[in-house]
């Protein structure tokens, strides 16, 4: 068997993570950049953290307040461009492993701000906190990614 047909046998067998990865990707993108284009974005992050305050987790609740709220443009900001980045990075499968990890810590904050148990049917955070472990957890762009093609010249992707 050559590489070739190793390469394509082992895209064939690690679809189900390719197709993971994309979506996930996709979603992030579409998010994160509907974030990034709202004039107001910061703004309704005071309203939702201000929504959230009663139900979010008492040892989340102070960095929230001091330290989220006072610097709502600064957060806004990492919120829509990290979504949006963490989206390319799935999408192209380069770097996810550091990707599939700032997802993971992303969407952690949004649960923790949010406060909802980890079985609760309306907790979608959880659900992408542990897609983003699985991600980083197979290097999910070693398949037909970017870090596949770059890890070889490129030790931190391998």
């Amino acid at each position: 068997m050559t590489n070739l047909d190793a390469s394509g046998s082992k895209a064939i067998r690690h679809w189900p993570i390719v197709l993971l990865r994309i979506y996930t990707g996709v979603f992030f993108v579409y998010h994160g950049f509907g974030k990034i284009r709202r004039d107001n974005f910061a703004d309704g992050v005071v309203g939702f953290l201000n929504g959230q305050a009663e139900g979010t987790f008492s040892f989340y609740r102070p960095f929230v307040e001091s330290v989220v709220l006072p610097n709502k443009e600064l957060f806004a900001f990492l919120v829509g461009w990290g979504e949006f980045a963490i989206g390319i990075s799935m999408i192209l499968g380069l770097a996810t492993r550091y990707g599939a990890v700032a997802g993971a810590v992303l969407v952690a904050n949004f649960w923790f701000a949010k406060g909802q148990g980890v079985l609760a049917g309306q907790n979608h955070d959880v659900v992408w906190m542990v897609v983003f472990i699985v991600l980083a957890g197979l290097h999910a762009g070693r398949t037909m990614g970017l870090d596949e093609k770059l890890s070889g010249k490129y030790r931190f992707l391998a």
